[in-house]
């Protein structure tokens, strides 16, 4: 039976709709759009082809001339080498122009860029790869392919252009095939939630910071940047010193990073002696952030827009979005529907204001990736459920109270517990395990391990090497603790982990 979804109104969402209609599946979609992320970046390639599009920092620094012109030449060498449309290549460089030049490439070329976690281990990146049935792999010390210029020919803004892996509920990565459309659409969203001027231009110089093979970077970012015509400045690492001069050396007007990154910011010795004024967008979310650092933040940068935003993978990056004037007085809200997006809630214990949010738009994914169960359970009746449990205000402001998935934010990395303790399951001496998300006042979220070892002696510094070799180390717990008795479950075998949350003590962390 399809539970009932009560949608939240619009009557009072603060941001611009014009131009937004309704499909013949009543779904909102945006009217007047490029088609196609190749007609995106063309379009400013024809019109300020001398304007800088990219620059990496103590790298190289290309025009929108350029990476059109070596963009092709990428193309050409896929397509030379056998690749041909809706293949799907992998992109395993480090953040920098060579990434740029190689998604731009795989999208000129007609393929699906395949953006991997360079923190993945080689199981994990052994699984997208043949999940993904990969054409080329453009592994982290490959030569970006090189040919004559090419360009495939132009199609519908249905087609997939990226293939994104997330880790589900169950610990299995799951790819999200996103759209040329619903990047565009996260695009303009961006433009109309964030403060950004509609006619920025040239202006605009966004500084990515966080990792590219996630959507903030990629879709939030890097292809909001060609959308409005201006500049992605890429720190291939996060460095807060450096961070701090590339703000004033290069001019930074958008800035976006996790609350984690911001707090770190703040306290750094140098930043209060630090240019900020050309900051004019201040942009935040992947974490819960305390009030306090919304008021530090208004107070660094007096002149700036400041915007919470929450989104998915499966939703090409944006789903709400908290305008300026909220910001301080709803810091613990993520805000209102983007114009592309619909709201609803699954009520919890008959109330309508709380419960599961579903979401439906021209930038929510169709499915996954060669998981039909997977999209079954995830998307009825064109609804995507989100896992996560909100209430809606008077306002029709969302608030993000718990997740139906046990995944771990930390720091804006979602890590999956379940997948944890698959490998924690497997290690030397652990009969039974259980992970949990540690409090922590910088990162949100830390991961946490409870382990038992029945009758065996439990190493914990064994587990952890056993770890190292399966778990990225973002995954890898920075707390664990050896359960004198089996761990609580229901009958079914699920494990009671509300119950352990109130038995454990943490002690220092292992790291």
């Amino acid at each position: 039976m399809t539970p009932a979804i009560v949608r939240i109104p619009l009557a009072r969402n603060p941001f611009d709709h014009s131009a937004v209609v309704r499909d013949a599946h009543d779904v909102a979609r945006y009217t007047g759009l490029p088609a196609t992320l190749a007609q995106v970046l063309r379009a400013h390639v024809e019109s300020h082809p001398d304007t800088e599009a990219i620059v990496e920092v103590g790298g190289e620094r290309l025009t929108y001339a350029q990476l059109w012109d070596r963009a092709a030449r990428v193309a050409g060498g896929l397509y030379e080498n056998g690749m041909r449309y809706g293949d799907r290549v992998a992109i395993r460089y480090p953040a920098g122009v060579k990434w740029v030049l190689a998604f731009w490439g795989t999208v000129l070329a007609g393929g699906i860029a395949v953006p991997v976690n360079t923190r993945s281990t080689e199981p994990e990146v052994r699984y997208v790869l043949e999940d993904a049935d990969v054409t080329v792999d453009l592994a982290a010390d490959s030569a970006l392919p090189d040919g004559i210029a090419y360009l495939a020919p132009a199609r519908s803004g249905g087609e997939i252009a990226a293939l994104f892996y997330t880790s589900g509920t169950t610990g299995h990565p799951k790819g999200v095939p996103t759209t040329h459309e619903a990047f565009i659409t996260n695009a303009e969203n961006m433009v109309r939630c964030s403060g950004i001027p509609r006619d920025e231009g040239a202006a605009l110089r966004t500084l990515i910071s966080v990792p590219l093979f996630h959507v903030t970077a990629c879709n939030s970012q890097l292809v909001l940047a060609a959308y409005a015509g201006g500049t992605a400045v890429i720190l291939p690492v996060l460095d807060l010193s450096t961070l701090i001069d590339v703000l004033v050396t290069e001019r930074i007007s958008f800035l976006i990073t996790v609350p984690a990154v911001y707090s770190l910011l703040l306290r750094h010795p140098r930043f209060g002696d630090a240019d900020l004024s050309a900051v004019r967008t201040v942009a935040y979310g992947g974490a819960p952030i305390a009030p306090a650092l919304v008021r530090a933040l208004k107070a660094v940068f007096p002149q700036a827009y400041l915007m919470n935003g929450y989104g998915m993978t499966e939703t090409a990056a944006l789903i709400t979005a908290l305008p300026d004037p909220d910001a301080g007085a709803h810091a613990d809200s993520v805000g209102y529907a983007v114009p592309s997006v619909d709201l609803g809630i699954v009520p919890l214990d008959d109330n309508p204001a709380l419960g599961e949010l579903v979401v439906r738009g021209a930038n929510v994914t169709s499915g996954y990736w060669n998981k039909p169960e997977a999209t079954a359970a995830a998307l009825i009746e064109g609804w995507l459920h989100t896992g996560d449990i909100v209430r809606v205000d008077e306002a029709g402001r969302v608030h993000i109270v718990d997740r139906i998935k046990d995944i771990i934010n930390r720091g804006g990395e979602n890590v999956s517990s379940v997948e944890v303790e698959a490998v924690l399951l497997s290690a030397p001496g652990v009969a039974d395990a259980a992970v949990l998300a540690v409090p922590d006042a910088v990162m949100g979220e830390k991961v946490g391990a409870v382990l038992f070892g029945g009758a065996d002696a439990v190493d914990i510094d064994a587990v952890l090497e056993h770890c190292r070799k399966y778990l990225a180390d973002f995954k890898i717990p920075q707390f664990a603790t050896v359960h004198a008795e089996q761990l609580p479950r229901n009958a079914g075998g699920k494990l009671l982990k509300n119950q352990l949350r109130g038995q454990v003590r943490w002690g220092e962390p292992l790291r």
